[in-house]
């Protein structure tokens, strides 16, 4: 048997695990998927059990590779990509968990987010961590749970527990304990680590409570990170590349020169915009994080976020009962009147960037009594081509190279299927939108990072030359009309706030 020579790429996500195998030319060639349970123990808070995320790791690992016809002797190298944020402490002796798992999406503190904005500390935050103080970020989940867990607060600091994302809570459990790392992407999501010095911030860990001995080491992207013990695979296997679920779809977009953006379609949407070799400051509401680091250079990202896109359509879905299945939703829009101006404001859980705008709910306008079916469809894959101007607009105000330099938006998720909705995006969007041939861009981009540090895969530069266009959306839409659609959605997202 010659060379290992696939890769193994391990997407953690919010409601399933998934393991894709893919080969040295980066075709995917055998993959597996397990959903697991969501805990919702109070209003606002999501939980997972993180032996639920470890064993449909392991099982989904398993899984791809035997789909394959393949041995561990085979696979090169593990990539990690994943839910970021969330939010995992564990006992260094067992590695099990002294609590669930506390999701990115759990509101639980806000009111101590509340109290440090009240008492000025903002401005520090922003200015070392690139993020605004929120519930959404990892910190004050550490807070909370070394204060509501007996005994935990003093074990953390007798250096009896671990603190980790979910990358390194599988990294911890692959290595049978043996490493506790984390890779930059992650930890610039935690509000404690100084995303310009590259290091866990002593004030940060002061002012939010955070004992340093809880914290991983923080490492390139592509490096090795471990190997997995041989009982999970039946022979070790290197992990060589992890970041968050958004900078690995960055990556597999490559995303690589300054001025670069991609924007991910799931259940929300998060738009990173490659800003080099320096973060920017947004005054526009929008987060400073870290894209990816390579051999101790970090290279920094605006990042917007949005909370509903594809959730919109489930709306429809779910909450409506007008379809059946999210592909009927570019049929319907395309059959909608014209004549009728109809504005989605999907604000079911606030608004998310540029607004940030927590009390914000949603909100149509526009309606008659020929509204329907098919302008409900329509209103609501507009509303996700609206939110992303929103998005690129305060990316090219933070940023004015941005817009210099931009001509083209990388898209990939679920959402992306829909012709109607991507030629709609480049419409309202003016900007060329470009759908890769694959897909699977989060997976791809934790393969990417495994075969570079492996030696399979190119120098970055040149894997942007593999990077392969499906079809390009131009716009095509009258200026004219643009404009006036355009002011109809500032006007309806104007009712909309809540002026909290």
């Amino acid at each position: 048997m010659g060379a290992a020579r696939h890769i193994l790429a391990i997407d953690q996500g919010t409601t399933s695990s998934r393991a894709i195998l893919f080969d040295e030319g980066l075709r995917a060639v055998a993959s597996a998927q397990k959903e697991f349970t969501q805990h919702f123990p109070a209003s606002g808070w999501v939980e997972h059990e993180p032996e639920d995320l470890w064993e449909s790791v392991l099982a989904t690992c398993r899984a791809a590779i035997a789909k394959a016809g393949l041995g561990a002797g085979d696979v090169a190298a593990i990539g990690i990509t994943n839910q970021r944020e969330t939010t995992l402490i564990w006992d260094r002796s067992t590695g099990r968990a002294i609590h669930r798992a506390i999701v990115w999406q759990d509101r639980r503190t806000a009111e101590a987010c509340t109290k440090l904005v009240e008492a000025g500390h903002e401005g520090l935050v922003a200015e070392r961590t690139g993020l605004r103080i929120d519930p959404y970020f990892s910190a004050t989940k550490i807070a909370w749970l070394l204060d509501n867990v007996p005994g935990a607060r003093r074990r953390a600091e007798a250096g009896e527990l671990a603190f980790g994302t979910v990358d390194s809570f599988l990294l911890w459990r692959l290595t049978g304990g043996a490493v506790h790392a984390t890779d930059a992407t992650n930890a610039a999501r935690t509000m404690l680590f100084d995303i310009k010095r590259g290091v866990w911030d002593a004030e940060l860990l002061a002012l939010f409570g955070v004992p340093v001995a809880l914290l991983p080491e923080v490492k390139d992207c592509a490096t090795l990170f471990g190997e997995s013990a041989p009982e999970h695979f039946g022979k070790p296997i290197p992990v060589r590349g992890i970041a968050g679920d958004q900078q690995a779809a960055t990556i597999g977009q490559a995303c690589f020169s300054p001025g670069m953006v991609k924007s991910t379609y799931g259940t929300g949407c998060f738009a990173l915009l490659n800003t080099g070799a320096a973060p920017v400051a947004s005054k526009h509401r929008l987060l400073s994080t870290i894209a990816y680091q390579f051999g101790g250079e970090r290279t920094y990202a605006l990042e917007g976020s949005i909370f509903i896109a594809g959730a919109a359509v489930q709306w429809l879905r779910d909450g409506l009962g007008i379809i059946e299945k999210a592909s009927e939703t570019g049929p319907l829009a395309q059959a909608a009147d014209p004549a009728q101006e109809v504005y989605l404001v999907p604000a079911f859980v606030g608004l998310g960037a540029p607004h940030w705008d927590a009390q914000a709910r949603g909100a149509m306008f526009g309606l008659t009594r020929n509204s329907g079916p098919r302008e409900f469809a329509r209103a609501a894959l507009e509303s996700v081509c609206y939110q992303t101007l929103d998005l690129i607009e305060a990316m090219r105000a933070d940023w004015p190279a941005a817009g210099q330099g931009q001509s083209v938006l990388r898209v990939d998720g679920g959402m992306v299927a829909s012709d109607w909705t991507m030629q709609r995006l480049a419409d309202i969007l003016d900007l060329a939108v470009d759908r890769p041939s694959v897909l699977e861009t989060t997976a791809l981009g934790a393969a990417y990072l495994a075969g570079l540090d492996a030696g399979l895969l190119p120098e970055p530069d040149r894997f942007a030359d593999l990077w392969r266009l499906d079809r390009r959306f131009s716009p095509t839409m009258a200026g004219s009309e643009r404009e006036r659609k355009v002011a109809g959605w500032r006007d309806s997202v104007r009712r909309t706030l809540s002026g909290a």
